[in-house]
Parts: structure tokens; C-alpha cells; sequence
């Protein structure tokens, strides 16, 4: 047993994004040692304990048995390696380079998941990540963790098989006992609420009515009232008339979850995430990093929603970094070793009262903060920031006629339908211009340029308006946005004046 050499292929995550990695076991004569080698960090340096372990404990013959010395390289040796996920592939590499597993052909086959003691197999982050990155690397086989399965099971094009054990997998590989494959299953959007539809909220018509344009247009909201008056239960009404996610979208944010840790026996995601931080969160756990970046919240409502309640409670530093993503759709976070790219393609639904004590410019209860405390209160929230967001609204507080108000149960039912055909105006129109958006709110000036058509009324009454308001260059596009939106909505196409003259309401500052 001298001067064997074996080459697994397993892979790792760097963001949400996986790359191969090749394990090299290599067994010759010296004394009894097992030497990881390729800018391992501490939980893989570890490995060797977990896999010598697992091997003696499945019934084979593990390294510690026998005077050799085992050294196992992970190539690429400069990047740094991080997590548990090599183990299975270390564990292979032993067996193939001790010939304690003959004839077989890792050329086609990845290989990922953690080693319990007892030779079970752990879930590990990014599995379907790996799965997505072997199909399109070409490979044939991915060997995950069962408890990984569920993640998986919507990728088609591969033969993904889960694991359960060490010994389970050796059987498969020597043909005694055959793991079957995952069957790919049809994708089925789900319809997921946050406990508020949107037919249970008495009153607050126009705020319905703004809630159902940025969810047709995919625009941000930021709204603003008195203590009480619905702000927060709006934002959570806000996911029962989003339309169904679809499944390249599903696919984008699954990836997502899936490098982060936070799949581990979920299945694939099915519905719009709705991630509503509390404001003492710190910016990283906001816009993702550390050692080895993870993504943040703004990256876990990827096609979804984030709802910042209390917005001027947040941290300044957390507030100004929503600008760049808010703007580019993704954030990109910057370290010694190199930049990770994460998706952050969301709806930025905020809530915020007017004052400190939450009623200046309400009609029936008194301000007493005085006019001091209301600037340095509101001037929390920069203008960049704030010139981001397409719609801003005034929330009202509930007057006594609108608690007997009866609730209609088909109304979110209605609003969903007109807001879903909005939807698939907007796809059609994109698909034509082979654009590759999913909504209004991701055009650039230049498309919306050639998009949106004014009639001469609307023109007539867009420039009179621009005159007497100063609205920056950002913002006239999201005027623009907005308008084409609610026209989608009503099914027009062309942008008339009414259109028109209610996105530039939304855009008054409140």
C-alpha cells in the first residue's frame, strides 16, 4: 500500500455562489499520521478525527489501524477552505487510496456532507447550490445529505442522490444496495400569510390602494402616521396579494437560504420571503459579511419583502447602506481576500412615525414634541435614502364609522387577481423587449425611456408639475414607474393623465 493516490471531487460555497474542489488522498509508508493540507480552517482541519472515527465505526478499516502515513490535499491550496462539507470526500479518498473500495470511477460524481462519529451523515449549507453548480459544470451525480433532500428535489437534469450514511453510501458504490435517486417534482408556488390578510383591515382605502401599486409594481413604500393607525398591519396584509413567486425566482432564493444554513430539512421555497429585522440589528446581520460572508436580511427578502418598522430607530451606518442595493438590485461585500456578490432584489416596505411622540399633524391628539426634537427626529432619514422610494403615504388614524365597516372576504381574493394580471402585462412587454425583469420597479431610465408612452395630456400636466416641484432626475423615472404601474393595473396602455397625476401624489413627501 504504497504511493496510491485518490481524487474525489466535492465542492464549497463562497457566497451563494459553489465552486469544485478536488480532495487528493494520497497513503504511503511512515509513521502513523494524517496531515490535511490546502488552507484548511479549524472545522476542517478537525475532519481527520471525524472521518477516522466514522470509518472505524461503519465496520472498515480506518487509518489509525495501520503505520501509514495519509496526507490529503484540497486544491486549489490557496483558497481558503471553510465548513464541514469535505468529510464524505476525505472519507472516499481513504477507502479508494487503501483499495478498500475497488473499480470506481469518482470522474462525473461530487461528493458533500459532514461525518457524525457513527458514520451518519450531517445536512451542510449550500447543497443546492452544489447540485446547481454540478448540473451546470457537467456532471452527472451529487451525493448529499439526506436531510439536504428536500432543497433538491425541484432540480432536474442531474441524478441527485441523498445519503443517510457512510455505510449506506459504500453499499451503493459496490453495488450491493442501490440509493434511488431523487424524482424531480413539479414546482407549485404556496400561498404563505403572516397571520394578516388584507381584507381584515377596517378602512385606510388609499393606503390599500397604495399597498396593492407597489405590489404590482414591485415599487418600495414608506409610510408614515400616528401611533396605531395600521402601519405595521398593512406591511404584514402586504404578502397575501403579492403574486406567486415563479420558479427561477424560487430557485434564486432557495440558493440564497441554502448558503446560509437555513434549509436544513425545509424543502425547496415556494412563497415570497417577508423578513421584518427588529432596529437594533447590526449592519451585518442587515446587509450580510463576516469571516466567511453570510447573507443578510436584505438578501434573505430576495424577491420578497423587507419591512424596516421604526425606520428612523435604525442605525444611521444600517439605513445608508440599503442605498447601493436599493439602487443596483444586489450588494457586494468587500474584504482583504477578495468580494462576494449577494441578490438583493427586494421591496423595501417601511413604517415610521412623524415625531418622537408619534402625533405631529394629527387631526385629534395634540404634538408635544416641540420643533426641535420633529427635525432632528425626521432628519434620522437622509434624502438619498428617502429619494429612493417610489411611494410615500400617510397612513390616517381609524375613524369610529370605519370599526362597524363589514369585511369583505373576497376582497384580497380581487386585488390579488388584478395585481397578478398587472404582473403578467409586465412579463409579456419585458419578453418582448428580451428584457430579463420581473417587474416595473427594475426598469433603468433608459427602458423606461422607451417604455412608458404619455399622451399629451399627461405630458402637458408632467412638465406643469416638474416646474413647480423639484423632483431629482431618480425620482422623475419612479414618477414614470409608478405611473406605468397603475396603468397596468387598469389595464391601459398608455399613460394617461390620472395615471400620472396619482404616481406624482406618491411622491410628496409626508
Amino acid at each position: 500500500m504504497s504511493g496510491k493516490i485518490a481524487k474525489i471531487y466535492t465542492a464549497d460555497i463562497e457566497g451563494i455562489s459553489s465552486r469544485i474542489i478536488e480532495v487528493e488522498v494520497d497513503i504511503n509508508v511512515g509513521l502513523s499520521s494524517f496531515t490535511l493540507v490546502g488552507l484548511a480552517d479549524k472545522a476542517v482541519s478537525e475532519a481527520k478525527e471525524r472521518v477516522s472515527s466514522a470509518l472505524k465505526n461503519v465496520g472498515v478499516k480506518p487509518p489509525t489501524r495501520e503505520n501509514r502515513k495519509v496526507t490529503v490535499n484540497l486544491a486549489p491550496a490557496d483558497l481558503k477552505k471553510f465548513g464541514s462539507q469535505y468529510d464524505v470526500s476525505i472519507a472516499l479518498g481513504y477507502l479508494i487510496a487503501s483499495e478498500q473500495i475497488k473499480n470506481f470511477n469518482s470522474k462525473d460524481k461530487i461528493f458533500v456532507g459532514e461525518l457524525a462519529l457513527d458514520g451518519s451523515i450531517r445536512p451542510v449549507a449550500g447543497a443546492l447550490n452544489i447540485c446547481f453548480m454540478a448540473r451546470e459544470r457537467g456532471f452527472k451525480e451529487v451525493y448529499i445529505p439526506k436531510k439536504n433532500s428536500a432543497e433538491a428535489a425541484n432540480i432536474s437534469g442531474i441524478e441527485i442522490y441523498p445519503v443517510d450514511s457512510l455505510k449506506q453510501l459504500i453499499d451503493h458504490l459496490e453495488e450491493r444496495e442501490k440509493i434511488l435517486s431523487l424524482y424531480p417534482e413539479e414546482f407549485v408556488p404556496q400561498k404563505v400569510s403572516h397571520g394578516v390578510d388584507i381584507s381584515e383591515i377596517k378602512g385606510q382605502e388609499s393606503a390599500k390602494r397604495a399597498l396593492s401599486i407597489a405590489a404590482a409594481g414591485g415599487h418600495n413604500i414608506f409610510m408614515s402616521g400616528p401611533p396605531g393607525a395600521g402601519k405595521t398591519m398593512l406591511a404584514q396584509a402586504l404578502v397575501s396579494i403579492l403574486p406567486d413567486i415563479d420558479f427561477d425566482e424560487a430557485l434564486e432564493t432557495t440558493q440564497i437560504y441554502s448558503a446560509a444554513g437555513m434549509l436544513f430539512g425545509k424543502p425547496f421555497l415556494a412563497s415570497r420571503p417577508f423578513r421584518s429585522p427588529h432596529h437594533s440589528a447590526s449592519l451585518v446581520s442587515i446587509v450580510g459579511g463576516g469571516q466567511n460572508p453570510k447573507p443578510g436580511e436584505i438578501s434573505l427578502a430576495h424577491r420578497g419583502v423587507l419591512f424596516l418598522d421604526e425606520l428612523p430607530e435604525f442605525h444611521r451606518d444600517v439605513l445608508e447602506s440599503l442605498r447601493q442595493p436599493l439602487e443596483s438590485g444586489n450588494i457586494t461585500i468587500t474584504r482583504s481576500k477578495g468580494s462576494v456578490v449577494f441578490p438583493a432584489k427586494f421591496m423595501l416596505v417601511a413604517a415610521s412615525n412623524p415625531c418622537p411622540c408619534g402625533y405631529y399633524q394629527d387631526e385629534e391628539k395634540e404634538c408635544r414634541c416641540s420643533a426641535y426634537e420633529i427635525l432632528k427626529y425626521q432628519k434620522k432619514l437622509s434624502g438619498p435614502l428617502l429619494d429612493r422610494i417610489d411611494i410615500h403615504i400617510w397612513v390616517n388614524r381609524l375613524k369610529s364609522d370605519d370599526f362597524q365597516k363589514k369585511s369583505d372576504e373576497n376582497y384580497s381574493l380581487k386585488l390579488k387577481e388584478t395585481i397578478e394580471s398587472a404582473r403578467e402585462i409586465q412579463k409579456l412587454r419585458f419578453k418582448k423587449m428580451n428584457l430579463n425583469i420581473h417587474s416595473n420597479s427594475e426598469l433603468s431610465s433608459k427602458m423606461t425611456d422607451e417604455i412608458v408612452k404619455l399622451d399629451l395630456k399627461s405630458k402637458n400636466f408632467l412638465n406643469k408639475a416638474l416646474d413647480k416641484a423639484y423632483i431629482s432626475a431618480r425620482g422623475y423615472f419612479k414618477i414614470l414607474k409608478v405611473a406605468q404601474t397603475i396603468a397596468d393595473m387598469d389595464g391601459k396602455e398608455i399613460v394617461d393623465e390620472p395615471s400620472l397625476s396619482e404616481a406624482f401624489s406618491y411622491r410628496t413627501r409626508v
